[in-house]
């Protein structure tokens, strides 16, 4: 294997405001005796945790406001933070609503998050630079500039890409917005696991391990998070990709965005199980 893999991750960082309900309410209606509960969240933080809990050496780029719930949870894991910007501002707030199934909905409002500028981002010298869309387009142009291997993933989708990216990571209704892209895309498929196409043809497919999902929020930052390490640490394409669809199920099968992603040694563990 490689050494350890160095990836900067550009991008946002949230407070999650989750309540768990038996269904998640219809249009015009109102649910009641839902479980409330705050954690730190926002998909570039989500991932710079998850790619440090699957054993890189991660540095976090993004804009946090005055809440320091998310700055605290990327210290604990032992992310460097020398790239955060600290905001006089609202940070970001994700509402998310997660039902019994699994299944849930979110709405983000970006707060310090839509204030990222070109200047703030220096990713350093990293071996990947990892960024997704609930950052300014500014802000990616200037992580991609500066990248060896650059990964986007490309959520929330908003249109075709304005960027060339190493490897793109989308879903079905992403690749929708995105349209089709002739280089390395990972497309993920939910319980039916990932595919891995280059110039359109499908060069490695794989299938998470069988789990009960609990909530979903975090699973596609796993799935990313795992597999750029993967290929840093010299796996094959279609070994990373399984070990992103482990982790992915994984970070389903428990509550919370941040909270549920797994280690390296779990994913190994469900992997050999």
């Amino acid at each position: 294997m490689a050494s350890v893999p160095r990836i900067t991750v550009v991008g946002s960082a949230n407070v999650d405001l989750v309540a768990r309900c038996e269904r998640l309410p219809r249009p015009g209606e109102t649910v009641t005796d839902a479980l409330f509960e705050c954690v730190p969240g926002g998909k570039g933080a989500n991932q710079a945790v998850a790619a440090a809990r699957l054993g890189a050496r991660v540095r976090f780029v993004g804009r946090i406001g005055t809440d320091d719930l998310v700055l605290r949870s990327l210290e604990a894991e032992g992310v460097d933070v020398t790239g955060v910007v600290h905001d006089d501002g609202e940070g970001g707030v994700a509402l998310i609503l997660v039902e019994a199934s699994g299944e849930n909905v979110i709405v983000v409002a970006p707060g310090a998050n839509r204030r990222l500028a070109p200047e703030d981002v220096n990713v350093g010298d990293a071996d990947a630079v990892i960024c997704q869309l609930e950052i300014p387009s500014a802000a990616v142009a200037k992580a991609a500039e500066g990248a060896r291997f650059f990964c986007l993933n490309a959520a929330p989708a908003r249109g075709p890409l304005e960027h060339a990216p190493d490897l793109l990571i989308v879903n079905r209704y992403e690749t929708e917005t995105v349209g089709a892209y002739p280089g390395l895309v990972a497309l993920t498929l939910g319980a039916d696991g990932a595919v891995l196409l280059e110039g359109g043809a499908e060069i490695a497919r794989a299938r998470p391990p069988r789990v009960t999902a609990v909530d979903g929020t975090a699973a596609g930052d796993a799935f990313c998070a795992a597999l750029v390490v993967g290929l840093l640490e010299g796996r094959d394409r279609e070994q990373a990709l399984t070990r992103a669809c482990a982790a992915g199920a994984l970070a389903a099968s428990r509550p919370g965005a941040q909270p549920s992603l797994p280690t390296a040694a779990e994913v190994d563990a469900i992997l050999s199980a």
